[in-house]
């Protein structure tokens, strides 16, 4: 029998995309590892950008290369923006938005095309899509006009042309059918999993090297995130100054993440609190020291405005990191008892909530212990198991037992 081909996109710059890169480091590593089925994986990614995905492969996974533009590719934006420009008299959106196959996909006999990332292209191989949130339609403000023209029309575009929309919440899929019309059994709901397992454990002396290089405090709370504008870097730091003024504590942060044209915003608003002397912004770091920071933090703090997911909470889950949590979108749906919630566009919240976890070492034990319970129930070995079963659906393959019951199990956020 010939092995069902599915290709995965990867077209991403390494430290460009925050989570989905991680998402799909998960996928490699999972896919990979699955001891049964016959499938073959391949990952779709530049030439010159395949080094970020690579250690991650084995066994069915493997990468195929293909020269067209990844989202982040250095100049991509500002050439799409010229090309528009002149050439918006001629063409519909749906032209200037949507790119087409290269043809790389079609001559590698691919059966499934997953597109794990938002800027998908068109084509007849039948398609997953996963445009991850709406978010350009519940933030309308953080997006020009343009790109929010742009958003919509290249989410729609591959929302109706695809066989499967993928949702990471239940919270998300709802939102696909209510925002967009689409057939409730058109969605289906896979969250993944924490990635920070496929990264090597630092040692007791690289956590020492790693608070030493990094100048960091004994006790600090922990927020990974680019500096955009709805990750809310701002209302986090308005309410460590609520509660330093408050209470008399003050509580170091570290936000590693990289570093965007909104952090220069984020900067001011931390010198004008005077926090900057105990506020740490490191930019984009390794794996290695992500995983370190987690092992270093006494607590996770998630205060963004909109999320599709929001991998940093399982991190923590699975680092035994007590979590305080935005109510935003579908991040109720992943905490569930496990962390403690707090309405993002509150900084008195915010502050309760942090104050809580630095204060009440029962309080952060006991989410401890939660938070480990819930990383069990997500995994990426779950959401490679799930997918495979949707792949061989699309594919019109015979399904074994397992594949039926994970198709017909509730879904798990």
């Amino acid at each position: 029998m010939t092995p069902l081909r599915v290709c995965l996109d990867a077209r991403l710059g390494s430290g460009l995309s925050g989570g989905v890169e991680q998402v799909v480091i998960g996928l490699a590593a999972a896919l990979s590892r699955l001891p049964d089925g016959d499938e073959e994986y391949l990952f779709l990614v530049h030439p010159d950008q395949d080094g970020w995905i690579r250690p991650y492969m084995q066994g069915p996974c493997r990468l195929l290369h293909s020269r067209l533009e990844y989202p982040g590719q250095p100049g991509r934006i500002r050439a799409l923006r010229r090309a528009a420009r002149e050439r918006a008299p001629f063409l519909s959106d749906r032209r200037r938005f949507v790119a087409s196959s290269d043809g790389t996909i079609e001559r590698a006999g691919v059966e499934v095309m997953h597109f794990t990332i938002q800027e998908a292209f068109l084509t007849d191989v039948p398609s997953v899509y996963e445009p991850h949130d709406l978010q350009h339609l519940h933030l309308p403000e953080v997006f020009s006009e343009r790109e929010r023209r742009r958003r919509e029309v290249v989410y729609r575009t591959h929302c109706e042309r695809a066989e499967l929309v993928i949702a990471m919440t239940s919270w998300g899929k709802r939102d696909l059918v209510d925002q967009y019309g689409l057939a409730p059994d058109k969605v289906e709901v896979v969250p993944p999993g924490s990635v920070l397992s496929e990264y090597r454990a630092p040692s007791p002396d690289q956590l020492s090297d790693l608070r030493v290089n990094f100048s960091l405090p004994e006790a600090f709370v922990l927020y990974p995130a680019q500096t955009w504008p709805h990750k809310n870097h701002l209302g986090l730091l308005d309410a460590l100054a609520l509660i330093r003024d408050r209470h008399g504590i003050t509580i170091p942060l570290v936000c590693p993440g990289q570093k965007n044209h909104f952090y220069p915003r984020i900067a001011k608003r931390a010198q004008q609190l005077d926090l900057e002397r105990t506020t740490w912004f490191p930019g984009f770091i390794s794996t290695a020291e992500l995983r370190g920071l987690f092992g270093l933090a006494r607590a996770l703090v998630f205060p963004s405005f909109f999320e599709g997911w929001g991998m940093p909470v399982t991190e923590a889950f699975a680092s035994r990191v007590p979590v305080a949590c935005s109510s935003a979108a579908g991040l109720p749906d992943i905490v569930g008892d496990a962390g403690l919630i707090f309405d993002p566009g509150q900084p008195e919240e915010i502050a309760d909530r942090v104050h809580r976890l630095w204060t009440n070492s029962a309080l952060r034990e006991q989410l401890r212990e939660r938070g480990a319970r819930r990383a069990e129930r997500f995994s990426f070995d779950h959401a490679a198991r799930l997918l495979r079963a949707h792949y061989r659906q699309i594919a019109g393959k015979r399904l074994p037992e397992e594949d039926r019951i994970l198709l017909a199990s509730p879904p798990l956020a």
